[in-house]
């Protein structure tokens, strides 16, 4: 009878150290795939930011500096929403079969990487074109205006990174107390995007 409950003991912790390693390895993967996601991504980017950018004129230059802006802070709500959120309500949905729950819980289950992907790789991209643009609006300024092209671009560079800042920093806090909300609308955009897809 000891035995036996010494070889369960055993197992459950042979099975532990096989999960652990698991998911370490998983983990090393998801680090690996995530730097080159954000590389390949960023690379494409960066030659649009070089390439594009640099000859659109004042008003879509403004046009996509707000579209970019929005889009970083709506994906930093969705990064922070699943870190905040709590997994229970979605569980029930889930074994209700309501629509889109499997992905919020899933969204939920790797709420890390979600975080990272929306946060950092998206917020990166974000920032790289408005920066771009925001060079592009500064030097145009200064010569419609016939300014002092530092003082303009420090001006403008600052007015973006205030609206950006200050902008996150609300929708953190949206996010953190709207953060099931957020998610499961999140989920509802997912679902018809891959329902789309088949």
């Amino acid at each position: 009878m000891r035995e036996s409950k010494k070889e369960l003991i055993n197992l459950k912790v042979q099975n532990k150290r096989k999960e652990a390693k698991h998911k370490e390895h998983a983990d090393k993967f998801w680090i690996v795939k995530i730097i080159l996601i954000a590389f390949i991504v960023a690379l494409t980017f960066a030659v649009i930011s070089e390439t594009i950018i640099p000859k659109v004129n004042i008003i879509l230059g403004i046009i996509i500096l707000i579209v970019f802006i929005i889009l970083g802070v709506l994906f930093d709500m969705v990064g922070v929403a699943v870190t905040a959120s709590d997994p229970t309500p979605f569980y029930s949905m889930a074994s209700r079969k309501v629509k889109c729950a499997n992905i919020a819980v899933k969204l939920k289950k790797n709420a890390d990487k979600v975080s990272s992907f929306c946060n950092d790789v998206i917020g990166d991209i974000c920032g790289v074109i408005s920066g771009s643009v925001g060079v592009i609006i500064s030097s145009s300024l200064s010569k419609s205006l016939h300014t002092d092209a530092l003082a303009t671009s420090l001006l403008v560079t600052s007015i973006i990174a205030a609206i950006t800042i200050g902008t996150k920093a609300m929708s953190k806090s949206y996010a953190i107390n709207k953060a099931n909300i957020i998610l499961y609308k999140f989920s509802k955009y997912v679902y018809f995007f891959y329902k789309g897809q088949k």
